[in-house]
């Protein structure tokens, strides 16, 4: 049993990467006090939750109605990934990801923390160890980062924003092994 959440666990950890988040969410939060950067926080887990439990349950209906696999969302979703984690490794694209004092449901909660990487990775997991230790992963790493971005200013302070940034980088390259993974797969599924 505890093989079947730990195989679903780390997959969702890493899609969702809360040490990653907490400096995304600090330069998001910026001009906002930090009881509204709290809020913020609540509002894109319950937005999160939401769009996870529905493409758990709504997902493969939606492929059906497009005619496409789950092999073609791997490869898909696998590219998305692959440009997420290059992006992220190499420090290229936008640094500005918002701002203002609206964030906890976009960006934050979509596509943030139920992004692609997300919404692949719960799609495959269903299949592989089932709904309940999916669930309860999820659940377990919403948790994780509910309780991250709520003490986001600790955290700064003891990684430090260099070590926030280094821990980043690590989780980015494992997306992008996680990336990889996922079309090599998609593409034998075909």
């Amino acid at each position: 049993m505890i093989e079947k959440f730990l195989l679903a666990f780390i997959p969702i950890f890493v899609a969702i990467d809360p040490i990653g988040l907490i400096a995304i969410f600090m330069g998001l939060g910026t001009s906002a006090s930090a009881e509204d950067r709290k809020h913020q926080a609540y509002l894109g887990i319950l937005t999160a939750l939401c769009v996870a439990i529905g493409f758990i349950f709504l997902g493969k209906a939606i492929f059906a109605a497009l005619g496409i696999t789950v092999a073609d969302f791997q490869v898909a979703g696998g590219l998305i990934l692959l440009v997420l984690a290059v992006r992220e490794l190499v420090g290229v694209g936008p640094q500005d990801r918002g701002g203002g004092d609206e964030f906890g449901v976009v960006p934050l909660g979509m596509p943030l923390i139920a992004g692609p990487a997300l919404l692949t990775a719960l799609l495959i997991l269903i299949d592989s160890v089932g709904l309940i230790f999916t669930l309860a992963s999820l659940l377990v790493n919403l948790s994780l980062v509910a309780i991250a971005l709520c003490n986001a200013d600790r955290f700064t302070r003891w990684m430090g924003r260099q070590g926030l940034r280094g821990v980043s980088k690590l989780i980015a390259l494992l997306l992008a092994a996680i990336a990889i993974s996922l079309i090599r797969r998609g593409w034998h599924g075909v």
